[in-house]
């Protein structure tokens, strides 16, 4: 069975579909697993790596005093890269890696954002482990959202 880059790689190209993602707990990783899928370069139009809250507020839209980690910060991080690069579909990752604590949340604290024609969304998950677990996790709970939604057909048109 095709993993999920595969599967994003054949629907986006099958379906004519633009992708990007927008990066504050990955910080470039899904970017990089995205842009290994075949024939990236005419549906991945890239990302944006937004770590501090500056990048977030200014350059993608998140209103100020919103918690980094949160539903909201994710949904507003899917929408802004979804608007400024002009695609279909766009996903967010945002959370706490780890090891420790950070505002109140607990090492592992994910929020998935995504946006489409259709409208925006998120998903709140917790992962175990190391820093590296938690970021090799996310990456692929996000390549398997951005699956789902090039899989929809009125989320992606």
């Amino acid at each position: 069975m095709a993993g999920p880059i595969e599967q994003l790689s054949r629907l986006a190209q099958e379906r004519g579909l633009t992708v990007s993602v927008a990066e504050s707990l990955t910080s470039g990783l899904l970017a990089s697993e995205v842009g290994k899928g075949e024939g990236a370069a005419d549906w991945f139009s890239g990302g944006v790596v937004a770590y501090r809250m500056p990048v977030k507020t200014q350059v993608l839209g998140v209103p100020e005093g919103v918690d980094p980690c949160s539903a909201e910060c994710a949904t507003t991080l899917a929408a802004g890269v979804r608007s400024l690069l002009k695609t279909d579909i766009a996903v967010a990752t945002t959370g706490v890696g780890g090891p420790d604590p950070e505002d109140g949340h607990a090492p592992g604290t994910v929020y998935l954002g995504w946006a489409t024609a259709a409208g925006t969304g998120s998903e709140h998950f917790r992962l175990e482990g190391e820093p590296a677990e938690v970021l090799d996790g996310t990456v692929e709970r996000a390549l398997r959202l951005l699956v789902t939604l090039a899989s929809d057909g009125d989320a992606a048109r």
